[in-house]
């Protein structure tokens, strides 16, 4: 790991500013996101904010970044209140947010990147003073170096987290938000990342708020915690002071997960009994390549083979190929070469192919690849069979009363918060988008191929231990299941067995009861 040298930090030039929330109440017209919320963030503290999906997370430190001005509360930095009406306003008082997914513009260098973010940019840029700048600045005053010459899109996961982080220090931020900052990270990235800025704060440089639903990270790098459910304050607390058990139950009023109720059984479940080599083959990938959207191949020579009742995971970091993979096999992308066979027989993604062998998935960012947004809550669950009776009384005259009929037990059964069923998906949390997906995409039966991705990217503890159960009951029932995340301790928790995919080819398998992390996250940063 490395670690900031003490030159550098006596270098920064400001100290970092206690940020107060004195009971902040956020309302979208009769509905209330955020309600009566208040918390402190002392300087040079790790702040963590947990809570389900939908609990107002989000709705909260929109208000602090000005994209939601408060309806009332008040907000207050470094022990003065101050008006934050405008993202420019957070700006201004110090306050930088690193978002969940990158926002980089990848054509662009790490030093376009840097100077362009800034809301001084001048109208014609000196790009070799601006560098000269961006030199001293990283000698002197940053944390760890960036390659500046490089395009976003040439950088490592980690290094576009860090290149994140390092906007945010260029543009004097004293307070940082920092949105599931390590989602799409390998392991030792993400416990480097952490522990850099945890130096940081320790050193009473920054101060930090951290939004996650990983108990590891609040434990290990959190001075203190808050909990919200259901748009209210569910409880605060000294990090060092409190367990796994407090927290979740916190999180869930009461329901903890050492004590789960005897009709959730844990998500690993029981493992299938038959032993894989007289399990049926569903799926066979052979020799499979995949051009990009840049016209280079991302996908290169991949075989494997999925077998009915188990669940096969793909470990990677973001960006190595999964999402182009998972697209042919979803059907949203041609293959460039290779074979794809479903029950011994060729599959091409097509809707027959789909229906032929009921070919179910969830694909990475459900709202944007899977979802229509316009849409209702329960016309998007009918999507699946919007043309087959009682939804459909003729095979194009849809009966509008059935299919919002039938989305009412599905949305009780996989807990999808929402108004109702007609409220656009576009309007739910990004947890509920996941289980509105998974609800159509599970109740349709028979299911043989259950192909799955980032199933619960930046989802919280109860959303994801949700998630993973239903992933297992289906694995259960004989469906071969293909789980492709970023996310190991996953992976390690739901599968069989693990390829590790870098670079666009598998580079490393292994049975999960026997795998080595240090192993996987080696292969994942492309070191195998």
């Amino acid at each position: 790991m490395t670690l900031i040298p003490p030159e550098n930090l006596e270098r920064f030039t400001q100290a970092p500013a206690s940020l107060e929330l004195y009971r902040i109440t956020k309302k979208f017209g009769d509905f209330t996101a955020a309600d009566e919320i208040s918390l402190t963030v002392p300087p040079g503290t790790v702040h963590a904010l947990l809570g389900e999906n939908g609990a107002g997370k989000s709705t909260l430190v929109k208000c602090v970044m000005g994209f939601h001005p408060a309806t009332s509360g008040e907000i207050m930095v470094g022990g003065h209140v101050q008006e934050i009406q405008h993202p420019s306003d957070a700006r201004k008082y110090g306050i930088g947010m690193v978002y969940q997914h990158f926002t980089l513009v990848p054509s662009m260098t790490v030093t376009e990147n840097l100077v362009l973010s800034r809301p001084d940019v001048p109208a014609a840029v000196n790009w070799k003073q601006e560098t000269a700048r961006l030199e001293e600045f990283m000698a002197t005053e940053a944390p760890f170096k960036v390659p500046l010459h490089k395009r976003a899109s040439e950088l490592a996961a980690g290094e576009k987290q860090k290149t994140e982080i390092l906007k945010q220090l260029y543009l004097k931020s004293r307070i940082l938000i920092l949105d599931e900052p390590t989602s799409v990270l390998t392991p030792a990235e993400a416990t480097e990342v952490l522990a850099l800025l945890r130096q940081m704060t320790v050193a009473g440089k920054l101060s930090i708020i951290i939004i996650t639903h990983k108990f590891r990270e609040v434990f290990s790098f959190a001075d203190d915690v808050t909990v919200l459910r259901r748009g209210k304050l569910a409880g605060q607390g000294k990090v060092k002071e409190l367990d796994r058990d407090t927290l979740a139950a916190m999180m869930m009023g009461g329901a903890s997960e050492a004590k789960r109720a005897p009709s959730a059984p844990p998500a690993t479940g029981p493992k299938p009994t038959a032993p894989a080599s007289t399990r049926r083959t569903a799926l066979r990938v052979k020799q499979l390549s995949v051009l990009g959207d840049n016209g280079i191949t991302a996908v290169k020579d991949v075989s494997f083979e999925l077998a009915a009742g188990e669940v096969l995971g793909i470990a990677g970091v973001a960006g190595n190929g999964q999402r182009e993979l998972m697209e042919v096999l979803g059907g949203q992308r041609p293959a460039a070469s290779g074979t794809l066979e479903a029950h011994d027989q060729p599959y091409r993604g097509t809707r027959r192919d789909i229906l032929t062998h009921q070919f179910h998935t969830l694909p990475e960012e459900p709202l944007r690849n899977a979802c229509a947004p316009m849409l209702s809550v329960a016309e998007n669950i009918a999507l699946r069979t919007f043309d087959q009776p009682p939804q459909a009384r003729w095979k194009w005259l849809l009966n509008f009363r059935a299919i919002r009929k039938s989305a009412l037990p599905l949305i009780e059964a996989y807990s999808i918060k929402t108004r109702g069923p007609d409220t656009p998906i576009r309007d739910l949390s990004g947890g509920n988008v996941q289980r509105a997906i998974l609800a159509r995409e599970l109740s349709t039966r028979p299911i043989k191929i259950l192909v799955v991705s980032e199933p619960c990217f930046g989802l919280d503890f109860a959303a994801t231990d949700f998630v993973h159960q239903k992933i297992t009951e289906a694995r259960d029932r004989g469906v071969a299941v293909l789980v492709v995340s970023s996310d190991l301790d996953e992976l390690l928790k739901i599968t069989d067995r693990l390829l590790v995919m870098s670079g666009g080819t598998i580079t490393y398998e292994t049975p999960t009861a026997t795998a080595d992390v240090a192993v996987i996250g080696s292969h994942m940063a492309g070191h195998g």
